[in-house]
């Protein structure tokens, strides 16, 4: 059967609906796109049941009689090899009418547009596929929360029966996946009990899911770990048999549990198919009882920079779920998937009076204050490990830095860093203070939006030619914790494109030339022709002993922002008053600046010394990563001077 040939609506005089937009182009690409695992959709429709039958145990904590008949919690899924059906059910809360609108026909996650955006790559060259459209993996349906819609990679139609717990009504939901879905009542005899079922027409391509041996391999990779019970029936005729058992897997200890237990539930928590990098489980006990099960992903989550994005923590209380999206963790942790499940709050309350409660306060805090330990103790014993996770995860806890001065200290040891010596990112802070140079009384740092620009800065010629090693910081973070970090073991933090270098008094490598402390007369008198010349651009023209190789670079004054942090505050709208004006520094060693002084000084040149000095000025600036702010007179000044040049 093909998705020309589908079964027809069962229900023709239902009520029908057009898909929301951002739907109906993720309904398009489902049916046509080549998936390079088609398997997530069982996974994600169990997921939902699971959801269901959670949702449900918390409102019949108010309301118990949702569940007087005293059925425990089921997914049952059902094969029907010779209606080509395979179904997946529930006995949990069910869906009303308007449910179904809301959570079948449109999505309202902010992460749809991004992953519409994510897939639009160029076309695969493997398989069939409608041009443009780029093979959606399992981990980015997963990811992104629109997991129900996968069952028409395998579906030519989709029908789903539900009744919501406590209700008399029923409803029959059903879509081709072409861009609209009917709702019609359900006659009750006809209906769950409650709950829902949702039965997948497959193609002729998916048939291979309606064998029990297949469907048991997936449920067993992917959703052992689920905390409600799944059985399989293998046909309409057949007695049901477990497949997964629905026990909490954070209840059991830890000698308990393999590896490849662990990360099946990691994968169904966090949405993503890859390992975690670390997995961290304990019980407290004391004044607080609580089990905490935590996982740092192996790769960077697609939304771990969106704004809107909630935290991804699920609070249970004595394994009743009270939320999934919980703020247990700072901003700085957000990458953490996390489940914590108390066995003290108390249930008859509202989910929001618990998370405002002293209780859950202390739970939060002992709870960072753990996986912080956790984390020097995986830095200081397995450095391969830290090394993969600040990889993925260093600008998300320099976040930490910048505003949580209370755990500074701590984050302070996690963090790793290029470096002018170091370029690969992997050098501690107590790795730079043992290799302080002599005299050396500070902790250099150059911060900018790229670690191999920064490399080659020319700002830092001068403490390269010293041994001095500097800190390069290309995360935007990075700006705002070096202005409020006091330092580290008593050496300040100090960037080296701000005020005077300050380091004459640590000795040169050998080798290495010092360049004149002072200007001789000529340079001199061309330093302060550039200053007059360009008087509207810079605060001040003076000799640099930052410079080695360069003939110039620009700073930021003594009293002014870091050039990096006033960057940014200017593009936000934040500077408030007008931008300071940056220092222009001058190599007097450099042959450039020695030839144009010796024209200078000849008077005959003084229109192209003035070109000359402007270049320098331009070329210094978009060393420091800024943009002309001239185009056109920046070409004309180099067209006269090659002329010259040329002549």
């Amino acid at each position: 059967m093909t998705a020309t040939d589908a079964p027809p609506d069962p229900n023709p005089a239902a009520d029908a609906h057009a898909f929301q937009a951002d739907v109906a182009k993720l309904l398009h690409l489902m049916v046509h796109s080549v998936y390079s695992d088609r398997t997530v959709f069982i996974r994600e429709l169990i997921s939902n049941a699971a959801d269901a039958c959670e949702k449900l145990r918390y409102e019949a904590l108010e309301r118990p009689e949702l569940i007087a008949d005293g059925a425990p919690f089921l997914i049952t899924i059902s094969l029907d090899k010779d209606a080509g059906v395979l179904c997946v059910s529930d006995n949990g809360v069910g869906m009303s009418r308007n449910d179904l609108v809301e959570a079948l026909g449109t999505i309202a996650n902010s992460g749809t547009r991004a992953f519409l955006e994510q897939i639009k790559r160029p076309p695969s060259s493997e398989g069939e596929s409608e041009p443009g459209v780029q093979p959606i993996g399992a981990d980015l349906i997963g990811q992104f929360g629109i997991g129900f819609y996968s069952a028409f990679m395998v579906a030519d139609r989709v029908d789903v029966e539900t009744r919501r717990a406590g209700q008399d009504e029923a409803w029959l939901w059903s879509s081709q996946g072409r861009g609209e879905y009917t709702i019609a009542p359900l006659a009750l005899e006809d209906a769950p009990p409650r709950g829902a079922q949702v039965k997948l027409h497959l193609n002729e391509a998916s048939k291979e899911f309606l064998e029990p041996w297949r469907i048991e391999s997936i449920v067993r990779d992917h959703s052992g770990a689920v905390a409600t019970p799944i059985e399989l029936r293998e046909s309409p005729t057949a007695a049901p048999r477990v497949i997964a058992d629905g026990a909490a897997l954070w209840t059991k200890s830890k000698s308990e549990i393999s590896p490849e237990q662990y990360a099946e539930f990691y994968r169904g928590l966090a949405g993503q198919f890859d390992e975690p990098a670390l997995t961290i489980h304990w019980r407290a006990e004391g004044r607080h009882e609580y089990t905490v099960l935590a996982f740092v992903p192996g790769s960077r989550p697609l939304d771990l920079f969106d704004p809107e994005r909630k935290g991804r923590t699920k609070l249970y209380v004595r394994r009743v779920l009270i939320t999934r999206d919980c703020a247990v963790l700072p901003g700085w942790l957000r990458f953490v998937r996390l489940v914590v499940d108390s066995a003290d709050m108390p249930l008859n309350v509202s989910r929001e009076t618990i998370q405002e409660s002293a209780m859950f306060a202390a739970i939060k805090r002992a709870i960072g204050n753990r996986l912080l330990q956790e984390f020097v103790k995986t830095a200081d014993s397995d450095s391969a490990t830290w090394s993969k996770i600040w990889s993925n995860f260093g600008p998300v806890l320099k976040e930490g830095l910048y505003e949580d001065p209370e755990h500074r200290d701590q984050l302070f040891k996690l963090a790793r860093f290029a470096t002018s010596k170091s370029p690969e990112g992997e050098r501690s802070l107590s790795d730079y203070v043992a290799d302080l140079r002599p005299n050396q009384t500070a902790i250099y740092y150059l911060a900018g939006d790229d670690a191999k620009r920064l490399a080659a800065s020319p700002q830092i010629e001068g403490y390269r030619a010293r041994g001095i090693e500097v800190l390069l910081l290309p995360d935007p973070v990075d700006a705002f914790w070096t202005s409020t970090a006091v330092g580290y073991e008593g050496k300040p933090f100090k960037s080296v494109t701000q005020g005077a270098a300050d380091i004459k008094s640590v000795p040169l490598l050998e080798g290495e030339t010092e360049v004149p402390a002072e200007p001789t007369p000529d340079v001199a008198t061309l330093l302060a022709f550039f200053k007059q010349t360009l008087e509207s651009a810079v605060e001040d023209v003076r000799a640099s002993d930052r410079l080695a190789s360069s003939p110039a670079c620009i700073v930021a004054p003594e009293k002014g922002p870091d050039r990096r942090l006033e960057r940014m505050l200017a593009a936000h709208g934040r500077l408030g008053a007008e931008a300071s004006k940056p220092v222009l520094e001058i190599n007097p060693a450099h042959p450039l600046i020695a030839a144009l002084s010796k024209r200078f000084e000849e008077g005959s040149e003084r229109a192209f010394v003035e070109d000359a000095a402007w270049l320098i000025y331009d070329e210094a600036r978009l060393m420091d990563g800024d943009s002309l702010s001239d185009s056109a007179a920046f070409a004309a000044r180099l067209a006269r001077v090659l002329e010259k040049a040329a002549g």
